[in-house]
């Protein structure tokens, strides 16, 4: 895969994915990324099934599900993606996918709404949706509105949000969790000092984590129950009478 992009690619798109991907190469950004990895690891070991799509803007291999037969990169053309396509054109068939994760899709999109729908469209009933987000109520949804370059691009979508979004197109929160507690300080001195805190903090689960991940299920579409139809009321039914044997002895 090169950086060349294709014919029908939106230019914005791709500048803001590629400025998006230099970020997470960044000191900051890895710390954002090796936080998240130990959540999708541990959340991506529950599943199996036939295939796992990952969407994101991140260079680095992204988390796989270790019981899912193909994990699939598809994305921008860009090193690392597997399948070419834009955010609201993925080149997957209706509830093709098992597991669907979005890696800060969201964060870096021209479209959240439409990129979600697409994704949503590719879960299959009873499978499930990863979304991983920039934390707007942390310390690091703060650097975002007075940062520079890719950081301030990003949309930093509350997770109620989103959950709310996901509500509507049929999904069912199972499990909201957080991440990456540390301030997004670039001293890696001031990041090592403070790595017992993520730990404690990660404990807690508060609400102040700079990502978040949510875990929500496609809910499965019941089968309406066939209308039985109507009978006619029948009437009793009558015992009928007997007929008596007339047993004559046998003559001699």
């Amino acid at each position: 895969m090169t950086d060349q992009a294709f014919a029908q690619a939106d230019p914005e798109w791709l500048e803001l994915t590629r400025l998006a991907r230099e970020w997470f190469g960044g000191p900051l950004g890895q710390l954002m990324l090796q936080e998240e990895r130990k959540l999708l690891e541990e959340e991506l070991g529950r599943y199996f099934g036939g295939f796992l799509v990952h969407y994101g803007p991140c260079a680095e291999a992204p988390a796989t599900a270790p019981q899912v037969q193909r994990n699939v990169r598809l994305g921008a053309p860009l090193p690392g993606v597997e399948i070419v396509c834009e955010e609201q054109a993925w080149p997957l068939g209706e509830h093709a996918a098992d597991v669907v994760v979005l890696q800060h899709g969201l964060d870096f999109s021209l479209s959240p709404h439409g990129l979600l729908r697409e994704a949503a469209s590719s879960v299959r009933p009873g499978g499930h949706l990863l979304i991983v987000g920039i934390n707007p109520w942390s310390g690091w949804g703060v650097r975002h509105l007075f940062g520079k370059g890719a950081l301030r691009k990003a949309r930093c979508i509350s997770p109620s949000r989103v959950g709310d979004w996901l509500n509507l197109l049929g999904f069912a929160l199972e499990k909201r969790r957080f991440g990456c507690y540390r301030p997004p300080l670039a001293s890696p001195a001031w990041q090592q000092r403070l790595a017992g805190w993520e730990r404690v903090a990660g404990g807690w689960q508060s609400l102040g984590g700079g990502v978040y991940l949510l875990v929500a299920r496609k809910m499965v579409v019941g089968l309406r129950p066939l209308r039985q139809q109507r009978r006619e009321p029948m009437g009793k039914l009558l015992p009928l009478p007997m007929a008596k044997v007339n047993r004559r002895p046998s003559e001699p």
